[in-house]
């Protein structure tokens, strides 16, 4: 649910009605439309901006916006530089000079060295916030190997991986702080260069830190039987919790 409220705090005393369909109907009601994602009204909006030429203090809202709404710096670069074609290329240099300064503290939001991949559309429903997936080999072969990016304050659902007998999980921590924690165990950070081996039958979860990028190559061990059971998610009281030192 995308709220609003800089026009009635900038305007509601010099302009009220103005603020109210700002705030209410652009904001409370067309942003909110089922029609179109958030991600790609931010895209359209961007580029409407670039196209006029307003690249002010209004554009770069709506490039934060377009940031929040999952936005990747790479998938932004792109955007300006296609519309750099249609709308102008001065109009263009003005906007990434937006841009670079809105993303400078995006380390990792492209995948970090094995590439960000596609959304993990599959498995979003087991995710709190948006995931990235880069297959590294043949999903259908035996041992499979994968680029899993989340972007900040991504986790996945507590789950367990299943097997008669070998099964598991490895993960090799490649860019951005993250974290791993096991049911009843305090929460691990994670860094790059870091390992987490999980034996086959503990719950789990892993993701990213609330303010930053965080990619890891997950390795799923060979096994007989094996299968993932997905269970509830990380609520945000838990997960903000870890800031605090408490687990569960």
């Amino acid at each position: 649910m995308i709220k609003q409220t800089a026009g009635r705090e900038q305007l509601g005393d010099f302009a009220p009605k103005f603020a109210q369909l700002n705030d209410d109907i652009l904001f409370g009601e067309v942003w909110n439309r089922a029609g179109l994602s958030p991600k790609l009204r931010s895209i359209l909006t961007v580029t409407v901006l670039v196209s006029k030429g307003l690249v002010d203090s209004s554009f770069r809202f709506h490039v934060l916006g377009a940031k929040n709404n999952g936005v990747t710096k790479s998938e932004m670069a792109e955007i300006l530089t296609h519309v750099a074609f249609y709308a102008g290329w001065p109009n263009a240099w003005a906007a990434f000079r937006v841009a670079v300064e809105v993303y400078k503290d995006d380390h990792g939001a492209d995948g970090g060295m094995f590439g960000l991949g596609r959304p993990n559309d599959a498995y979003a429903r087991y995710f709190t916030g948006n995931s990235y997936l880069n297959p590294l080999t043949d999903p259908n072969k035996t041992i499979f190997l994968a680029n899993v990016t989340f972007e900040p304050g991504c986790r996945n659902n507590w789950h367990i991986h299943h097997a008669a007998s070998g099964g598991g999980q490895i993960l090799l921590c490649t860019d951005g702080p993250g974290w791993y924690q096991e049911w009843g165990r305090q929460a691990r950070p994670l860094r790059p260069g870091d390992v987490v081996h999980i034996p086959a039958g503990v719950k789990h979860w892993h993701g990213a830190a609330a303010d930053s990028w965080f990619s890891h190559v997950a390795f799923e061990a060979p096994g007989e039987d094996c299968s993932s059971e997905w269970l509830e998610p990380v609520d945000d009281e838990h997960y903000c919790s870890l800031y605090g030192g408490e687990s569960r």
